[in-house]
C-alpha cells in the first residue's frame, strides 16, 4: 500500500487525540468521579477526563455554573474557552465572521499553534475559498455515486448483522462496527480492497486510541502513512479517471495537496464517528430495553432513532475555532485571538433545548442535535452517516430479538472522540 512519492505531512492536520494533564488525572485503575470534581481544576484537554464517572452530571454543572469556561493554561499549553449551553453553541457555529476553523477545528491542532492542512482542506478552509471547495465536494457527492454506495450499505449490514445473530455473543464494536464506515467510505472513493483493512488501522489510531497511553509517534505516523497512500491514489487516477470522488477531486481545480489532504479528511470523518454512534447504539438498546422493544415492536421509526442516537452518542465531543475579534457569547467576552472549544456532547444535552435530556427516547420529536455541527461547516457527509445507522437499525430490528450486555465495555480514550471501543454483547 506505500508509495514513495512526495506526501504533504501531517503533524497537526486532525493532530493528536490525547492531550495529557494532571487536574483530573487519576492513578492506574482508579476513576474520577466527575459529579463532585473540582470545576477549578477540572482538564478538559485530558482524555482522562472522559473516562471518570458522572460525565452527564460534569456537563450539567458546566452549562449551569460556567457555560463559557476558560481551561487555564497549563505548562506549555495554551488556554482554551469552552462552551457548553445549546443556544451559545448555536451562536459560535453561525458566526463565521468572527470565528474561524483555519487554525485548527479540534483542540489537539487548535492547541498546537494551528493545522497544517489550514487552506487546504475543507474543515479547516473558511470563506470564499471554502465555498468553492465545498461545491465541488457535493458536485462530487453526486446522487448516481451516492446511490450506487447506499445500496452496497444495506447489504454489508444486513450480512453482518445475520452473522452477528447466528454467533449469539460478540464484540459488536470489532465484529460489526469496525467493518461498516470503512467499507461505506472506501466505495465512495473507490479503494481497493485489498488496502481497506489497512486504512481502518490507520484512521483509528489518529483520532482516538484504544489505549490511555498511545505513542504519539505511531500517531503521526498513521497520519502520514494515509497521506502517502492518498498520493499515490491522487496520481493514478488524475492518470485514469473513474466514476469516484477522488477522481472528481484529482481531475479538478484543486492543488495536489488540497485533494490528499481532503481525501484524507473523507476516510477520518467518515469512519470514527460512524463507528463510534453504531456502537454507542447498540449500547444503548442493551441498556435500555423498554426502548429496544418500542423500536423492535414498530411502535417508533428507523428515522426517528437515527435522530436520538446520534444525539445520545454524540462521538464527536467537540469542534474548535479561533476568535477573529473580541466576542461576546452568553455573558463572557471571549478576546480576540483566544481558542475556542464547542462542546456538542454538553449542548447535546441541555435542559434548555432538549425535554428531559438524559432520557433516551426513540420517539423524540423535535431532535435539533449538533452531531454533525451546524452552519457553513455542517458535517458533508451525514447523509451517508445516517444512511448506515437507519440500515444497521432496520437490519438489527428485523434480525434481532434480544439484545444483552455481556461485560463491561471499554471506552476509546481520546479528547475529541468519545464511544466505544469494545462492546460485549450477545444477540438472541
Amino acid at each position: 500500500m506505500t508509495d514513495h512519492r512526495t506526501a504533504p505531512t501531517a503533524t497537526a492536520a486532525t493532530g493528536p487525540a490525547t492531550t495529557t494533564g494532571t487536574a483530573t488525572a487519576a492513578g492506574p485503575g482508579d476513576t474520577v468521579d466527575l459529579r463532585t470534581v473540582d470545576l477549578d481544576t477540572l482538564d478538559l484537554a485530558d482524555s482522562a477526563t472522559f473516562h471518570g464517572t458522572g460525565l452527564a452530571t460534569l456537563w450539567r454543572r458546566l452549562r449551569d455554573e460556567r457555560p463559557v469556561r476558560l481551561q487555564p493554561a497549563s505548562g506549555e499549553r495554551p488556554a482554551f474557552w469552552a462552551v457548553t449551553r445549546y443556544a451559545d453553541a448555536l451562536a459560535v457555529y453561525r458566526d463565521h465572521e468572527r470565528f474561524t476553523t483555519e487554525q485548527g477545528n479540534m483542540l489537539a491542532t487548535l492547541l498546537n499553534g494551528g493545522d497544517t492542512a489550514s487552506r487546504k482542506m475543507l474543515a479547516v478552509t473558511d470563506g470564499a475559498k471554502h465555498r468553492e471547495m465545498r461545491q465541488l465536494m457535493i458536485k462530487a457527492f453526486s446522487p448516481r455515486v451516492l446511490g450506487k454506495v447506499t445500496e452496497r450499505i444495506a447489504t454489508r449490514i444486513h450480512r453482518l448483522i445475520g452473522q452477528a445473530r447466528e454467533r449469539g455473543e460478540i464484540d459488536y464494536a470489532r465484529d460489526v462496527a469496525d467493518s461498516i464506515p470503512i467499507h461505506t467510505i472506501c466505495d465512495l472513493l473507490d479503494i481497493p480492497e485489498a488496502d481497506r483493512a489497512e486504512l481502518l488501522d490507520l484512521s483509528k489510531a489518529v483520532l482516538s486510541s484504544d489505549t490511555a497511553s498511545p505513542d504519539q509517534t505511531e500517531m503521526v505516523t498513521a497520519r502520514n502513512e494515509m497521506l502517502l497512500y492518498f498520493t499515490g491514489l491522487a496520481a493514478e487516477r488524475r492518470a485514469r479517471p473513474g466514476d469516484d470522488v477522488v477522481s472528481t477531486l484529482a481531475t479538478s481545480f484543486l492543488g495536489h495537496e488540497e485533494v490528499v489532504y481532503n481525501c484524507y479528511s473523507l476516510i477520518i470523518g467518515g469512519d470514527e464517528s460512524s463507528r463510534l454512534s453504531s456502537t454507542g447504539a447498540i449500547h444503548a438498546f442493551a441498556t435500555h430495553p423498554q426502548q429496544w422493544r418500542a423500536l423492535k415492536e414498530g411502535l417508533v421509526t428507523a428515522d426517528s432513532a437515527v435522530e436520538e442516537i446520534l444525539r445520545w452518542t454524540s462521538p464527536a465531543m467537540h469542534f474548535g475555532r479561533r476568535a477573529l475579534a473580541d466576542v461576546v457569547v452568553g455573558a463572557t467576552l471571549i478576546p480576540a485571538g483566544s481558542a475556542v472549544t464547542v462542546w456538542n456532547a454538553a449542548a447535546n444535552h441541555d435542559e434548555r433545548a432538549f425535554h428531559e435530556p438524559e432520557r433516551f427516547d426513540l420517539a423524540r420529536t423535535p431532535n435539533k442535535h449538533l452531531t454533525f455541527g451546524y452552519g457553513t461547516h455542517f458535517c458533508l457527509g451525514s447523509f451517508l452517516g445516517r444512511a448506515q445507522l437507519k440500515a444497521m437499525v432496520e437490519s438489527v430490528r428485523e434480525t434481532v430479538d434480544t439484545i444483552e450486555p455481556r461485560g463491561e465495555p471499554q471506552q476509546v480514550h481520546s479528547n475529541f472522540m468519545y464511544g466505544y471501543c469494545r462492546l460485549p454483547v450477545a444477540f438472541g
